[in-house]
């Protein structure tokens, strides 16, 4: 695609690396055919090509209006646009560099940049927990709307870690909302791996990876989200505290995130080198547990009498297939060790809508896509639900009775602790 940049994106950094994505386009539309907002919206800018073509024309000199803004806003990033070009064109990318132009160039409404200040401090601050427990005690008095987004306090069993020690140690990312929203998936993490003879190891001073900072405008911020953990890891990962082998995340929207500490500091002198070690050493927990299921499988009790496993619908997040392109890890592993797991045999490459704050800023149209991915896991007839991230788990028990669980909560109950 030609692309003339105006003077002021002229030689920066975002304007070179938004040419260069451009470029590669070469408007064919395949895009198109798999995007979520477009297959609910049928509008062409509600489209990775139509969003291309905005950021384009900024980019080369237009003005942007609230319009391009909302059409940007739209887009969920799921990057399910990645997977299907043929081009190789970085699409999640050039949305990012598009949202900070037009998000410099034109103001959002007061309640809009209200909203996003408190989701942006309030789900990273200390008292979110405080806060979420209170909103459990009170859930019953909280408006329909707002109780979707709280889930039942876990049980004792959500905060029982190992304490036994092991030569193999890995660090993982306890994440800023999972431990207060759903603990029993970290607390299972570390169960699950003590059983295969790893220790689970966390930095007291790591905190969120970045990505709610970074997806609701503040860059700055989420860049220091990101150096902060890397200070954090640092004498784990290069070998002068407990040295760790991997950094193990449970929750693909980090892993996306931390993956990409290399290519976001790239240009850090001080984090360049670092980040790229954190970054490669990063691990989806579906990409680590492969290489220990012999002694997962020996640890597995038996079926209970009347009691058999239950049947498992997989939903991969978007943050994995596409954004971490890893498919069939989840899938693969619960079947060797004896799970009976599905996907969805239409649209299982669809986001289910959560993305992030996606939901809270974006209702409506999250809300369709739910209703929609509920409707293709249907068919499966499953006993529960299980997925990979914690925002797909809470946005999709919000709309169905089934119950919705990490994966790796399921693999726990199995084992012969």
């Amino acid at each position: 695609m030609q692309t003339h940049l105006a003077p002021e994106f002229q030689g920066t950094p975002e304007g070179r690396t938004a040419e260069a994505i451009l470029r590669r386009c070469v408007h064919c539309g395949f895009c198109t055919a798999t995007c979520p907002t477009y297959q609910l919206l049928g509008d062409e800018l509600d489209g990775p090509r139509g969003r291309i073509y905005l950021i384009k024309q900024v980019l080369e000199g237009a003005t942007p209006t609230a319009a391009t803004q909302q059409h940007l806003d739209r887009c969920l990033t799921c990057r399910n646009c990645e997977s299907t070009c043929p081009s190789g064109v970085q699409y999640g990318q050039l949305v990012e560099i598009g949202r900070q132009v037009v998000d410099a160039k034109v103001e959002r409404p007061r309640e809009d940049r209200f909203k996003r200040w408190l989701l942006k401090v309030g789900l990273t601050s200390p008292l979110f927990k405080p806060a979420l427990r209170l909103g459990q005690a009170l859930r019953p008095l909280v408006p329909g709307a707002l109780q979707d987004k709280v889930p039942p306090r876990p049980d004792a069993r959500a905060h029982h870690w190992p304490q036994r020690t092991h030569p193999r140690k890995v660090l993982l990312l306890l994440g800023c909302v999972q431990p207060a929203m759903m603990p029993n998936i970290n607390a299972a993490t570390a169960r699950v791996l003590d059983a295969a003879g790893v220790q689970t190891l966390v930095a007291d001073d790591a905190g969120c990876c970045g990505a709610i900072r970074a997806h609701l405008d503040d860059h700055a911020g989420g860049l220091d989200d990101a150096r902060r953990n890397v200070d954090a890891w640092w004498p784990m990962v290069d070998g002068h505290g407990d040295q760790v082998e991997a950094i193990v995340m449970n929750a693909s929207g980090c892993g996306v995130q931390v993956k990409d500490y290399a290519r976001q500091l790239a240009h850090d002198p001080n984090y360049a080198e670092k980040a790229a070690r954190v970054s490669a050493m990063t691990r989806d927990l579906s990409e680590y547990l492969p290489g220990l299921t012999q002694p997962l499988r020996s640890r597995l009790g038996p079926d209970r009498p009347g009691q058999p496993r239950p049947r498992l619908a997989y939903h991969p997040p978007c943050t994995l297939q596409h954004g971490q392109q890893l498919r069939g890890g989840v899938e693969g592993l619960m079947r060797e060790l004896g799970f009976e797991i599905a996907v969805a045999r239409a649209e299982s490459h669809l986001c289910c809508g959560s993305a992030g704050t996606y939901s809270v800023l974006q209702p409506l149209l999250s809300k369709r896509l739910r209703a929609r991915k509920l409707a293709a896991l249907a068919p499966l007839q499953a006993d529960a639900i299980v997925s990979a991230n914690i925002g797909c788990l809470q946005h999709l028990q919000a709309g169905t009775d089934t119950p919705v669980r990490h994966w790796i909560e399921v693999l726990d109950d199995a084992l012969a602790h």
